[in-house]
């Protein structure tokens, strides 16, 4: 074990030597934010999808089209809308008249990285069409699958405080996104350096990539091997579990304030993110604060509060911290 060990952490130490240079060229450009910069890397390397919500202004777009450009990575942002049509993301079929054909005009999500702004502004359609690429990696044009090229990933956005002409997302769509991130205001001193940085007109932003698709193609096989112990194995499953049966756990005082717990896709989830968080701070192994650290950012979107709990102001977040603290860690 100790052989296999010194192997994991030699294959993570060279296939992992981008992510600092990412980090750097990120920070470049954005100031403070490593929270929200790490959650979209976990999700880069864990192939999953993550939902950022957050209100107006805290440059999501921005780091998310930076770290694209980071990673040489074809991307496309999708400003959602109520009029939005499926054909405007996935595309169409166009009649030839020269040759009396139709022909596939292919849209925006043939792409590696999908900015989808205000996901929550889309109608059902929109979503319906939204979820195959998400869950199955590829489209349907007529009558004919198309398969999307590698890496690929949604990256979303939502504004919680306007509701106004938007849609909520289907509890299966959201199940889709492994993980859901929620950031708020910079720090005093940091909204500082932004306003240093920022504040001028014609502000021109050059970034130049330090890592190509491939490669993370490749360090994603990586992170597959990462060590996770069988007792961190039952950990994870344990958490996951206490959000369905919180009686088992010692936590009755939840009982009344859910509705309904997490699927087994974020036990799955949760595993693959501490695999991965791992990887990006250089480690062959996952360590119980890996999967502390990440668990909120998993769970937050996949367990449903009772009416009790909304009427009392409980949120996700405080749920987890409740588990988290009572669920026994090995």
């Amino acid at each position: 074990m100790n052989t296999n060990m010194e192997e994991i952490n030699k294959k993570v130490a060279q296939e992992s030597g981008f992510v600092k240079k990412l980090f750097a060229g990120i920070e470049e450009v954005i100031v403070g934010q490593r929270y929200l910069l790490e959650r979209l890397l976990i999700g880069i390397m864990a192939n999953g999808h993550v939902l950022v919500e957050s209100v107006p202004g805290l440059a999501k777009t921005l780091s998310i089209s930076t770290l694209a450009k980071l990673i040489n990575a074809k991307f496309h942002r999708l400003q959602f809308t109520p009029d939005l049509l499926p054909s405007d993301i996935v595309g169409t079929l166009m009649y030839n008249p020269k040759d009396s054909v139709f022909v596939v005009k292919k849209g925006p999500i043939f792409a590696n990285i999908i900015l989808a702004d205000e996901i929550n502004r889309a109608p059902a359609k929109v979503q319906s069409a939204l979820l195959e690429a998400m869950q199955e990696r590829q489209v349907t044009i007529g009558e004919e699958s198309f398969k999307l090229e590698e890496p690929f990933l949604v990256l979303a956005t939502q504004n919680p405080i306007e509701q106004e002409g938007t849609y909520n997302l289907p509890e299966a769509q959201v199940d889709r996104f492994m993980l859901k991130v929620n950031i708020t205001y910079p720090e005093k001193e940091e909204e500082l350096k932004i306003l240093q940085r920022m504040a001028e007109t014609n502000k021109k932003i050059t970034v130049n990539p330090v890592v190509q698709p491939a490669e993370i193609i490749k360090a994603r096989a990586v992170v597959n091997e990462v060590y996770l112990d069988e007792k961190l194995q039952r950990y994870i499953v344990d958490i996951v579990y206490a959000t369905r049966k919180p009686l088992d756990y010692n936590l009755k005082d939840i009982v009344s304030l859910l509705r309904y717990g997490a699927s087994p896709r974020a036990s799955i989830g949760l595993t693959l993110a501490a695999k991965a968080y791992a990887f990006i701070n250089g480690r062959g192994y996952v360590t119980p604060q890996d999967i502390k650290d990440i668990a909120p950012d998993i769970l937050r979107h996949r367990i449903l509060l009772s009416y009790e709990a909304e009427a009392q102001g409980k949120t996700q977040d405080e749920i987890v911290a409740r588990l988290l603290e009572e669920v026994k860690v090995p």
